[in-house]
């Protein structure tokens, strides 16, 4: 006969092997939806990622490029403030790194707000390296997040 184990016996401190999942168990890698936010790197990064693939030379809706992000990221809603803040901040840095304006445009028109990205080939080099920025930022907020104690960084 089977006796009740008790406290006779120490909880384990270390998993070792798990068992194999049970038939018909879904995968737990669903990711939960995200709303992007105004300076958020992850968000930023996949800003970056498509403006550094849009066409150049030519004026393009803002509207469009949020329905772009918002499609090709199904688990992520990029609002067009978001949108508009990282092109924005896109426009400046290239005005800080070049002392000119002509780089990325972002401005209001007939049409509503559109951006415009030069048509030289000093952009792409220049869209790697803020690319390569903000994939830094998003590497060392992961690196802090594994770091921390709880998640939320409550007690």
């Amino acid at each position: 006969m089977n006796e009740p184990r008790g406290n006779s016996t120490a909880p384990r401190r270390h998993l070792g092997d798990l068992r194999p999942a049970p038939a018909g168990l879904p995968e737990a890698d669903i990711a939960p939806p995200v709303v992007a936010e105004s300076r958020d790197p992850f968000a930023t990064l996949r800003i970056i990622d498509l403006a550094a693939r849009l066409p150049r030379g030519a004026p393009i809706a803002l509207g469009a490029v949020v329905d772009r992000l918002n499609a090709q990221y199904l688990d992520w809603l990029f609002p067009e403030r978001v949108v508009a803040d990282a092109l924005l901040q896109l426009q400046a840095n290239w005005a800080a790194d070049y002392r000119s304006t002509g780089g990325v445009i972002v401005e209001d028109g007939p049409g509503g707000p559109s951006v415009t990205i030069e048509d030289s080939s000093r952009v792409d080099p220049w869209f790697v390296g803020q690319a390569r920025r903000a994939a830094d930022v998003c590497r060392a907020e992961l690196d802090d997040f594994s770091r921390r104690d709880r998640p939320t960084g409550l007690d």
